[in-house]
């Protein structure tokens, strides 16, 4: 099995569940935040689903360019931005080839040093299962008691 599909594969077994998450938050509870000085809902999930894009779009591309680009916020309804994103990023992931995994990627400006596509997507799960522990802790708190594993398997 190609790096690619290995990759992809542990992507979704955290992506569905993050998904699930999301499809729990009702659109008035967009602003909700646990505390004063957290992230709204909204806001974290707009900020999962578009991180991981950029991360994965760098690695294909060889670039950090897509750090500079702006994203509108994904709501009104986050369950399909998610689908839309987990899709882009799927086909990311999908068409990276292993010298595209091994090519070493300047990211000087946005975190301090040089990453390989590898790392970088790593970076990004591990990014991602971060702040899927935030959303569980968001869809508690908003009342459900019905909850994922926190990885789909």
């Amino acid at each position: 099995m190609e790096r690619a599909q290995k990759f992809l594969n542990y992507f979704l077994s955290h992506r569905k569940v993050t998904n699930e998450l999301i499809k729990k938050i009702d659109e008035n509870n967009y602003d909700y935040k646990p505390t004063e000085t957290s992230m709204a809902a909204g806001k974290l999930v707009t900020h999962m689903l578009t991180s991981f894009y950029m991360f994965s779009k760098t690695v294909k591309e060889g670039s950090p360019a897509v750090f500079g680009e702006k994203f509108e916020e994904i709501a009104p309804n986050l369950s399909e931005a998610a689908e839309n994103y987990t899709e882009k990023t799927i086909e990311i992931i999908s068409s990276l080839t292993n010298d595209e995994l091994e090519r070493t990627i300047d990211m000087s400006r946005i975190f301090g040093m040089e990453f390989t596509g590898i790392q970088l997507l790593q970076l990004a799960m591990d990014h991602e299962i971060h702040h899927k522990g935030n959303l569980f802790v968001y869809v508690r708190e908003m009342g459900h008691t019905e909850l994922p594993m926190f990885v789909s398997r």
